[in-house]
């Protein structure tokens, strides 16, 4: 039987770059045996061959930050409505939203919302009242609709009154680390003993680094602190970060760039503090959990609603004061920590293996394919 043909609209990095890229990457490393995936992306001199089967069609990057990832977005519309032949078009992110109706005039469409990104304090105004736009268009679309967040999905019933499908993530069980890489990049900043850890794709305000560092200031702490992300893309926010950060053992290593050294400082770490304000269903806190390492989690509905009590401890959201306590407690309770870093081990493995998720992938591919129209799905 021939391969029903899948697109993949709305992630620019192939290879991923972690985030959502990951994620989608995953989904087709599981499956690209059953269908044949065509993945739109950024011109990469790693895309072609990436992944052996799965084909690429590659466009230059737009300048001019979201207006640009508009027109890149519109270019592979374009293209996949021109030359596509494809059973699926699988768009990812509500970024993306503007062109579900278009491409559904020729093709099934499946949307997929992996967060609010409205929330996040790195967009203007102008771009939050663009998604808000493109989330009520995401809603009224005729796409099948599905959502990697449990109260993200409860949030559309509830106020779009339209079902979403809930499809959670999933990571690779067994990561690859690369120690050699880690202890060379940490050595390179002083780090020559147990560190807590702070990562993510990019340092902003939403990530919550300065709760843990006005934290870490109450309890006076004086070990090695690592934050992994850039700090580029917010400079205000960078600059009160580090001087926030003066007198403390503050290390800014940048993004880091090779998962397998990620991971390899993930398993180093004394404790992963994970201090988001807002999340979709975060791939970096399943990760960490799936290496073994203890994690103090802000208690958001989107952490909460994958771990509970006994696999993370967690802090009240934005509250600085109670992750000071909390932060103490886990070094006075160090045995209690380690037995629930086995428990968020364990979870991860029995539910959120990326093995397991495709197959729910598989069933909604099967099913949209079936469909005779998309509406009906």
């Amino acid at each position: 039987m021939e391969k029903k043909k899948i697109a993949i609209l709305g992630v620019k990095y192939f290879p991923s770059r972690g985030g959502t890229s990951r994620v989608v990457e995953d989904i087709i490393i599981q499956l690209h045996e059953e269908y044949h995936f065509t993945m739109y992306c950024y011109e990469d001199p790693k895309a072609e061959g990436h992944i052996p089967g799965v084909d690429v069609v590659q466009f230059k990057p737009y300048p001019f930050g979201v207006i640009g990832v508009f027109f890149f977005f519109l270019r592979c519309s374009l293209h996949m409505l021109r030359k596509g032949d494809y059973d699926i078009i699988h768009i990812h992110k509500t970024d993306a939203a503007f062109f579900i109706n278009m491409l559904s005039k020729k093709f099934k469409v499946i949307a997929t919302s992996h967060e609010a990104p409205y929330k996040r304090d790195k967009w203007s105004g102008f771009t939050k009242t663009y998604f808000k736009w493109m989330e009520k268009v995401f809603m009224k679309s005729k796409a099948k609709l599905t959502c990697i967040s449990e109260p993200l999905s409860r949030y559309y019933e509830e106020n779009f009154g339209r079902k979403v499908q809930y499809i959670p993530n999933g990571v690779e069980p067994k990561l690859d680390t690369d120690y050699e890489q880690a202890d060379a990049k940490l050595a390179e900043y002083g780090v020559d003993g147990p560190f807590v850890f702070f990562a993510a794709r990019r340092v902003m305000a939403t990530k919550g680094p300065h709760h843990m560092l006005r934290a870490l200031k109450k309890v006076n702490f004086d070990g090695h602190v690592v934050i992994a992300g850039d700090i580029d893309q917010l400079p205000t926010f960078t600059k009160e970060l580090k001087a926030m950060a003066k007198g403390m053992k503050v290390h800014f290593i940048g993004f880091v760039n090779g998962k397998a050294m990620l991971m390899a400082m993930i398993k180093r770490a004394k404790v992963f503090v994970f201090p988001s304000e807002t999340e979709g269903m975060s791939i970096m806190l399943l990760e960490v959990a799936s290496m073994g390492t203890p994690v103090i989690a802000s208690d958001i509905p989107e952490n909460t609603a994958v771990f509970d009590d006994k696999d993370l401890l967690f802090f009240k959201n934005k509250d600085s004061d109670d992750l000071a306590e909390k932060f103490q407690w886990a070094l006075e309770n160090w045995g209690v920590m380690e037995a629930k870093a086995n428990e968020a081990q364990s979870r991860v493995e029995n539910e959120y293996d990326r093995a397991i998720i495709a197959k729910h992938y598989e069933q909604l591919y099967h099913d949209v394919a079936l469909a005779e129209v998309p509406s009906a799905v």
